[in-house]
């Protein structure tokens, strides 16, 4: 890697550490609800991720990129030992408080995803990712994470795609709370993740259920740049439950019928299984 490469990484970094520093400064983690987080009706990925998962009690898991730790809470909650990482200080004291907050503990670990810095014998049954890979080098994380995971263990992570033209604009409004240099994915990357590992499986979300977000934005008039609609369409739930529910039954059946509109759901969760040999 050339002195010009390894400046610009060091850049994005820098300024992905930035500004999840300042997003953990603005947060309150004792209103945090995190069972709500990853069991709301408008969080279909993490109700999903933990059918996928089962039962956790006992299982050593590793939360990559964990951010204000409300995955990493609920799996400790739902039995795991967690050891969470970040490359934001901020991010992992938000963390240690939420799980203060909610009665339970977590180990957190400070790097980022392409250098955890882990003991080279440190393996995870389950090693969760959500939201993290359309930050970083695909390539370089999962070289780094795919030898911490145990002999039949599965690496899970959840992430936006980038084929959507209604997200898209979305995208194009919503600056101030996203950084520069997000990629969502899309199919190149999903060979990326082939070349890794011998099973990859994709189940796709949000498709007429974007509804939701156009309502927020067009008929609530809610600025974008203010909030994290993300998030709020979860704290919100049982407002939105009438008219999410439907649409989640329809996306459903839609996406069945003619899976070529898969790729212009939002969000896509990936499972690998068996990692490739180096």
């Amino acid at each position: 890697m050339d002195s010009l490469s390894s400046e610009l990484i060091l850049k994005r970094k820098a300024a992905e550490e930035s500004f999840h520093d300042e997003w953990s400064m603005s947060t309150d983690v004792s209103k945090i609800n995190v069972r709500q987080h990853a069991e709301a009706c408008t969080a279909p990925e993490m109700r999903f991720i933990k059918k996928v998962l089962g039962n956790l009690k006992g299982r050593e898991l590793l939360d990559v990129g964990c951010g204000l730790g409300e995955a990493s809470v609920y799996f400790a909650l739902e039995g795991a030992t967690v050891t969470s990482t970040d490359l934001s200080s901020g991010m992992l004291h938000a963390t240690d408080s939420l799980a203060k907050h909610n009665g339970c503990q977590v180990k957190t670990h400070k790097c980022d995803a392409e250098s955890l810095k882990l003991d080279r014998n440190t393996r995870f049954d389950v090693i969760y990712a959500g939201n993290l890979f359309h930050h970083v080098n695909i390539d370089s994380t999962l070289k780094t994470l795919t030898p911490h995971l145990k002999p039949g263990g599965v690496l899970i992570s959840w992430d936006p795609l980038k084929y959507n033209p209604i997200i898209n604009i979305y995208r194009r409004i919503a600056t101030n709370v996203r950084t520069v240099d997000e990629h969502p994915l899309g199919l190149r990357d999903f060979k990326t993740f082939k070349t890794h590992f011998q099973s990859v499986e994709k189940k796709y979300f949000w498709f007429f259920t974007l509804l939701v977000f156009i309502l927020m934005a067009v008929f609530q008039k809610r600025n974008p740049n203010k909030e994290r609609f993300w998030k709020a369409v979860i704290s919100e739930e049982a407002a939105w439950k009438p008219i999410y529910s439907p649409l989640e039954k329809l996306d459903a059946i839609v996406l069945k019928i003619l899976p070529f509109l898969r790729i212009l759901c939002w969000n896509v969760v990936i499972i690998c299984r068996n990692p490739k040999m180096p």
